[in-house]
């Protein structure tokens, strides 16, 4: 009888369709972000204040892995499919985490990826699940049976010094979007747009202006050809505007801007695509001609509101350069930045949000420039979660310094096995007071702190809220825990003893909402008795 269930759910879970992706349901969790606009927000509540010190391990998935553990799994009809590292796929039964089908593909020994050869999750679509590989493929799956579809290929991964994919493909009507890295290693950036059904590519936007695209002026010589400005990320999307919105990384050499004179469009920015056919609609440039490695790859968070007496669209974005920024999704619009961490590189922006720089902050061969936030920045590749409930967005922070040095970079073309440059020097952590981390509520409309948790290392998870009153998250000491979510007073936590490096989300089964957290190499599903 439990393999005819299983068998039963699995026919059930392979039928997501696009309109089930606009209005998902609680129950399932559909994609990396939970929804469209990027709120990794669970509908769920029947985990509350009152009951989450109840909750318990219900099953644990042992991935082992040496890599980290990033992904965020999706689950489907009862059914979880998640990645482990390097490009594995696995479905579970969501209730017990028994295995049901995997599918491995296998990367070339030569491939590369700056922080760890990862993959952090998928995307489903249909009857489909895809993936993206660190040697640069797409891959389509039967989400019943783990049977390869089709498998195109993005770019070489080897060009350049090295091109990867680590992130997860969003998965829009028809099509699927996706990302590549390399931005430490001199590659030239992109954002494809793939066929759902063929795998045919049907776009390409070059995050680096071409000759004779707009912008190409912004690196001068030929910096332009190895300037990074990836999109390693997962991005958001609206309907209503069928605008796609994605973070691009830093520009090369991340450290010394003499080889790169300019802007540097369009890293370190926002761009906004048409999704049917990528052509540019605007972008935002949050750290222009960057010198810190800065990435602004983080997740676009999408909220409607009254902002000076006139309802908008907006785009919330918790910086890794320190700052809360709001803008008008539709057109762009810069509105405010607020800084939401320490920060000691900018004295104000102008009206446009271009920022006036406080000189001295550059890296110096010498390595004595100290600057806050560090090279991690304020806030990195890990989640932020707005809540519809408390109209809050929760995001889990850094403070901290490092001390940045700039060297004469040696592309990895010429020196495939060298170092590309050294970002800073690592030193001792400085005192507690100067490196920390804390979760943050933050009133999106104002950039206004409501309140803050604070913890003790400065932190790689993400946190997800939930219509239950509870932020959940977890620490690099190991700790998961439940905050509540209008108060941030911790309400319940659980010793995992490895470092959280993903962020969470929430499901039912049989009636009952579980929560799931890769903490190091393990998927640990928690629930109420």
């Amino acid at each position: 009888m439990i393999r005819i269930a299983l068998l039963i759910a699995l026919t059930a879970s392979a039928q997501v369709p696009y309109e089930r992706l606009l209005k998902p349901e609680a129950g399932n969790w559909l994609m990396y972000s939970g929804n469209y606009s990027g709120w990794r927000y669970s509908a769920l509540d029947l985990l509350t204040p009152a009951n989450v010190r109840g909750l318990k391990v219900k099953w644990m998935y042992q991935a082992r892995t040496q890599e980290k553990f990033e992904t965020t799994p999706l689950v489907a009809d009862g059914i979880m499919y998640l990645t482990r590292p390097e490009n594995e796929v696995f479905a579970l039964d969501a209730e017990t985490g028994r295995t049901l089908w995997t599918y491995v593909h296998r990367n070339p020994e030569r491939t590369f990826n700056c922080c760890g050869k990862v993959n952090r999750g998928l995307a489903i679509l249909n009857n489909r699940l895809f993936m993206n590989t660190l040697d640069m493929h797409l891959i389509a799956l039967d989400a019943r049976s783990g049977r390869e579809l089709w498998k195109v290929k993005m770019h070489d991964h080897e060009a350049a010094g090295g091109y990867a994919s680590p992130g997860a493909p969003l998965a829009l009507q028809g099509k699927v979007v996706v990302g590549m890295a390399g931005g430490e290693r001199g590659v030239s950036g992109f954002l494809d747009g793939y066929d759902a059904a063929t795998g045919k590519r049907l776009w390409r936007f070059n995050t680096i202006p071409q000759p004779g695209e707009a912008n190409f002026g912004t690196w001068a010589g030929d910096s332009w050809k190895t300037g990074g400005a990836s999109t390693w990320n997962s991005g958001a999307y609206d309907p209503e505007l069928n605008l796609v919105y994605w973070g691009t990384s830093n520009p090369w050499p991340d450290y010394n801007g003499d080889f790169r004179k300019g802007d540097n469009l369009y890293s370190c920015s926002v761009i906004a695509l048409n999704a049917d056919t990528g052509k540019l609609a605007w972008y935002y440039q949050f750290t222009p001609h960057d010198l810190h490695d800065w990435d602004a790859t983080q997740i676009p968070v999408l909220v409607d509101g009254l902002y000076q007496g006139k309802q908008r669209k907006l785009m919330a974005w918790p910086n890794r350069n320190g700052f809360y920024y709001l803008l008008d999704r539709a057109t762009g619009e810069f509105l405010f930045a607020k800084n939401f961490v320490r920060q000691t590189w900018v004295k104000s922006f102008d009206a446009k949000g271009r920022p006036e720089v406080i000189p001295g902050n550059e890296p110096t061969p010498d390595g004595n420039t100290s600057v806050f936030p560090g090279v991690d920045g304020a806030a990195n590749w890990m989640s932020h979660s707005y809540s519809p409930s408390t109209k809050l967005l929760y995001t889990f922070a850094r403070e901290e310094r490092r001390v940045f040095t700039k060297d004469e970079p040696r592309h990895p073309t010429t020196a495939p096995d060298a170092a590309v440059g050294r970002p800073f020097r690592r030193r001792p952590r400085f005192a507690p007071e100067e490196s920390w981390g804390k979760v943050m509520a933050i009133d999106p409309l104002t950039g206004d702190t409501k309140w803050e948790h604070k913890v003790l290392s400065p932190p790689w998870s993400g946190v997800m809220a939930t219509a239950g009153g509870l932020v959940f998250g977890g620490t690099l000491e190991g700790v998961v825990f439940a905050l509540d979510a209008r108060s941030g007073e911790r309400l319940w936590h659980f010793m995992g003893n490895d470092r959280v490096y993903s962020s969470p989300i929430s499901f039912i089964s049989n009636g009952k909402q579980l929560l799931s957290l890769p903490v190091g190499d393990v998927l640990i599903t928690f629930g109420l008795d």
